[in-house]
């Protein structure tokens, strides 16, 4: 369920939380969020001992493991700042989880709440907070979007993912067939039930390509690494090159926008 989060007024430093998949798939990814908050003015705090959320441990029933992890991402965020996270699946589990795993330690409890409560994932920041409306420097392009279930389901940013590519005045964003459906990958699910995992890929890959759109844009790399790379895949075995291009949505608003200024 997500919970309404008040905007505070523009901040002039955020910290920004990488997630493991960024930091060892997409660092493009997230270089490409953090240039973005830069070029509105703010400063970026990178605290270089971060690392995993939790979430693959706490979904997996590991919920003591979970907490090891996520005990210590709680001492990273000193400074009442905004904490930004390029992922809804790993913003849900900060925002929404960490208090629940640390229900029955009072102090640890404490500091989970006040850290969910600046947790923001990246478009519903540059939406709500930085009301980011900027030229579109691009040519005519379609692109869908696809949404992971945490980011959908427990963030809504759904929502601000639509209005970003939306307000580019010269792209087009492509509606999918089963747009709420999930992708298959769900952390651990995909290693534990493979083909139910694959199947469920096929699918979304075929919806997707059925658009038409020239690009799959979204704002979870996990999604991504698993849809690009299935349709990859697939390409590959009937002898041709990658047909479903796609990346961050970060990395695409950049380019759209003149990239790095």
């Amino acid at each position: 369920m997500t919970i309404a989060q008040t905007p505070p007024g523009k901040p002039a430093d955020v910290y920004f939380f990488a997630t493991c998949v960024v930091d060892q798939f997409y660092p493009d990814a997230g270089m490409d969020a953090i240039t973005l908050l830069e070029r509105e003015g703010i400063r970026v705090h990178f605290p270089e001992d971060q690392t995993c959320c939790g979430q693959p441990a706490y979904t997996s029933g590991f919920h003591d493991e979970a907490r090891q992890v996520a005990a210590h991402q709680l001492t990273l965020f000193p400074e009442d700042w905004p904490i930004v996270v390029p992922s809804g699946s790993c913003a849900g589990m900060m925002k929404h989880h960490y208090p629940t795993l640390f229900a029955a330690d009072p102090v640890r409890k404490v500091q989970a709440e006040k850290l969910s409560a600046r947790v923001w994932e990246f478009t519903r920041f540059l939406v709500d907070v930085l009301d980011f409306k900027p030229q579109d420097c691009g040519s005519d392009c379609t692109v869908v979007l696809h949404t992971s279930c945490s980011a959908r389901r427990e963030m809504g940013v759904h929502v601000s993912g639509r209005q970003l590519l939306g307000g580019l005045a010269q792209v087009t964003v492509a509606q999918q067939d089963h747009e709420s459906e999930c992708c298959g990958f769900g952390g651990t699910f995909s290693v534990k039930q493979p083909e139910i995992s694959g199947a469920m890929v096929e699918d979304k890959v075929k919806s997707l390509k059925a658009t038409g759109a020239e690009r799959v844009v979204s704002a979870d790399c996990g999604c991504l690494m698993n849809i690009l790379g299935h349709a990859a895949w697939k390409d590959a075995q009937e002898g041709r090159p990658p047909t479903l291009p796609g990346e961050h949505i970060a990395t695409f608003l950049l380019r759209r926008t003149g990239g790095a200024k």
